[in-house]
């Protein structure tokens, strides 16, 4: 048997148990997420909430953005508070100043002495703690001081949500818009909805002796703190992936030059003369169109994060009431997803023409069909958000056509719907191109099926976004939502982008077609490993039993794993890139390549494994610190993937055209400054104060306009000015190289003679001047 199909045995036998065990993973959710009930009733009889309100509550959240305005469980935008950890506190502290005022004759609970604050806090403690929900009559009951406490925080989100002047300061400081939901029932049934996140972090699950959400928030009032399994599975992460790293490096010794024999590079470029078929050359629009959303993506990352500062205001300009925040973030998310898929897309496109020599009928027709759809599903799920957001479109148009609220899963299900299908036809395309390499037997046949089995991931597992339904429990919603986000977007897109980028530098001559093979089947064994049951890592304090947490955290360590040895990468990638002098032609998609090297290392690794043990996300969930991660792992990673891949494709559309080499080093190194400045000079050091403050006070205070208001906290947010305004420039020079390709051709012979002629003209010089 040889080495490569024992690979590929070794890759599928480790597919089948992972995704086994995660589905697994998913029905221990489905079984054990916190009970919905049926009504919710007060001691003496009196409704406070039911099913309906609840779930109804749940709708006009998802209508006003959801997560892209405040966050859920710590999940979702950052400015307004975490809806779950912000009820939980005010409802505590109602209770207790009730009980100061009854029990002492004090005015409020602050004003007590420490041994009387302790006595009311046991209380508190053991009555929120306790589970009242009854699993055969499906009610839970509430003692009547908490229904009053509830009461006292629903008028507050009545006016919060509305347009009360007395709150107006505090809509400003969450960037919410005045009116932001206009209907007093729909006020009224959305408090129904928070307080029931609320009472699923406060209530103890049966038998295990913690909250549904396994104790987050921190909420020292009533002993909300990380328990044991915390602590365990955080030390067992650590020791995976010491003893992960310890392996892989036992690996690369052995193995590193073993067998391999020397190999002899082309002299001249092997794809300089391919002739870019019409399908391939009809994938240029998809570039063109990446740039815009690109630079649109940038303008609204930007609005965003001024009405941190601002509140309702850009500049001076109330921008609110029109593109109001919960909006500009969803673009900006969905468009930093939008984008990066483009650019996989029209790569997809155009490569497998290009690998197989066959142009099948009708492509260039599908191709441009296809970019079409696209344009309408941007076009259209986008305008049904903006209504949704702004309470036009109703409640029940909202889950097909408007705004389902979950972060990077926005766009309403028949968008969802259209992109499958486009995603589908995408996969057609591109496997009927490649289908005469996958019949034939060319050494090149195991890379070209990896490129096409992730294809297939690429267009199937898209459809995780369509397996939940308007009224499926929210810890189902989140298991399924990160299937799409992190297998779809973390997992496969970049098995696809190795194989590509193994295939192209294979077809170049730069590596064995062999080495290639082993190395790229390797890789994908290594990430797969940790990566699908690393999806549970984001599923801790999701309403999930124990079992998800320990299997999140050993998985999601070994993610890490591959990471530790990026330099290699980076340097194999670099001397790849300097082994001919014809392949200076392909330097800045080498460059972006190995700066993809260079954030897999600090956004995925470091900051990944920052966040992703138990103990630390704990703290962490929805805290700065989570972005720094994100923005460094999203762009640094799979932005740069997909410029690279895009400057390889323009490299074969244009072959002949001569390169502004001085503006794409202006956007290389520009893009590069500006993430790790926005990231080391906003990000970071808000995210550890915020930290601080969780572990000092608790959750809910790190995210409070107390502390989000301070000037310290102002000026870290105005300190992205810089570095947002140096990745933009390096943003609008990527689009201006592409558009001077166009617009601006300077074929290689014309430059080559002008710059002979300057030389030439240069020498004549000096030797006149000698004379």
């Amino acid at each position: 048997m040889t080495s490569t199909r024992k690979l590929w045995i070794t890759l599928a036998a480790l597919l089948i148990a992972s995704f086994g065990v995660l589905l697994w993973a998913g029905y221990e959710i489905y079984q054990e997420a916190p009970p919905m009930p049926e009504q919710v009733v007060s001691a003496d009889g009196d409704i406070i909430y039911t099913r309906a309100d609840i779930e109804e509550g749940r709708r006009v959240w998802q209508s006003v953005g959801g997560m892209q305005l405040g966050s859920i469980w710590g999940h979702g935008g950052y400015v307004a508070p975490d809806w779950s950890a912000d009820w939980l506190h005010r409802e505590l502290v109602a209770r207790l100043d009730a009980w100061a005022k009854n029990d002492f004759g004090a005015t409020d609970y602050a004003s007590l002495s420490g041994e009387q604050k302790a006595l009311i806090e046991g209380r508190l403690r053991e009555r929120t703690r306790l589970n009242s929900f009854d699993p055969n009559t499906k009610t839970i009951t509430l003692d009547p001081e908490r229904a009053a406490a509830i009461a006292s925080v629903s008028a507050h989100y009545d006016s919060l949500f509305g347009d009360d002047p007395a709150l107006a300061e505090l809509r400003e400081n969450y960037a919410m818009r005045n009116g932001t939901v206009p209907d007093p029932e729909h006020r009224r049934v959305l408090a129904a909805f928070f307080w029931w996140t609320a009472w699923a972090a406060a209530t103890e699950r049966p038998g295990a002796g913690v909250t549904y959400t396994n104790n987050w928030p921190n909420e020292p009032l009533i002993g909300n703190r990380p328990p044991a399994s915390t602590f365990l599975w955080s030390a067992f992460s650590v020791t995976f992936l010491l003893a992960g790293i310890g392996l892989l490096g036992w690996h690369h010794a052995v193995t590193h030059g073993r067998g391999e024999e020397p190999h002899r590079i082309p002299e001249i470029d092997p794809m300089r003369h391919i002739q870019a078929t019409p399908s391939m050359l009809a994938t240029a629009k998809y570039f063109w169109v990446l740039l815009a959303l690109f630079i649109v993506q940038i303008l609204f990352g930007a609005m965003t994060a001024h009405y941190q500062v601002e509140g309702q205001n850009v500049y001076g300009y109330e921008l609110a009431q029109i593109l109001p925040y919960s909006i500009t973030r969803t673009w900006h998310t969905q468009l930093a997803v939008l984008w990066i898929a483009v650019a996989w897309l029209g790569t997809g496109l155009y490569i497998a023409p290009a690998i197989s020599g066959y142009e099948p009928p009708y492509q260039r027709l599908g191709v441009n069909f296809l970019w079409i759809c696209l344009i309408v599903i941007v076009v259209g799920s986008f305008a049904g958000q903006w209504l949704a957001v702004m309470q036009l479109l109703g409640l029940d148009y909202n889950f097909w056509f408007g705004h389902q609220g979950w972060e990077y899963a926005d766009m309403g299900r028949f968008w969802q719907v259209f992109l499958f299908v486009g995603l589908m036809l995408w996969l057609f395309l591109v496997g009927r191109a490649l289908w005469p390499t996958l019949r034939g037997s060319s050494e090149s046949r195991s890379i070209v099926g990896l490129l096409f089995l992730s294809t297939v991931a690429i267009g199937v597992f898209f459809a995780a976004a369509l397996l939940w339904g308007e009224r499926t429990s929210l810890s189902m919603v989140e298991y399924w939502r990160w299937w799409l986000v992190h297998l779809w977007v973390e997992g496969f897109f970049e098995v696809f982008a190795t194989a590509v980028i193994a295939f192209l530098f294979t077809r170049l001559g730069l590596l064995q077609v062999r080495t290639a093979t082993t190395a790229v089947l390797f890789a994908t064994i290594i990430f797969m490993a940790g990566g699908v049951l690393g999806t549970l890592h984001h599923l801790y304090f999701a309403g999930t039993p124990i079992a998800v947490l320990a299997l999140g955290a050993s998985f999601s360590a070994l993610e890490v794993v591959p990471l530790a040895y990026i330099g290699f990468e980076a340097y194999h990638t670099w001397k790849l890139g300097t082994a001919a002098r014809w392949v200076r032609r392909y330097r800045w998609p080498v460059m972006f390549f190995i700066s993809v090297a260079f954030w897999n290392l600090v956004g995925a690794g470091l900051f990944g494994f920052l966040v992703n043990p138990p103990l630390s996300l704990y703290y962490m969930q929805g805290l700065n610190l989570t972005p720094l991660h994100g923005h460094t792992a999203l762009f640094g990673v799979y932005g740069m993937l997909g410029i690279g891949l895009v400057l390889f494709c323009l490299r074969g559309m244009k072959p002949h055209l001569a390169w502004h080499e001085n503006i794409l080093k202006v956007s290389f190194w520009c893009l590069n400054i500006g993430l790790a400045m926005m990231a080391l000079f906003t990000l970071l050091p808000l995210g550890t104060l915020q930290l601080f403050a969780a572990l000092e006070h608790g959750y809910w205070y790190a995210r409070s306009e107390e502390f989000m208001q301070q000037p310290i906290v102002e000026l870290l947010v105005w300190m992205r000015v810089p570095g947002d305004t140096i990745f933009s420039i390096g943003a609008l020079a990527l689009a201006v190289f592409v558009i001077g390709l166009w617009i601006f051709p300077r074929r290689e012979d014309e430059v080559r003679a002008l710059e002979a002629e300057y030389r030439e003209e240069t020498r004549a010089a000096s030797r006149g001047a000698q004379r």
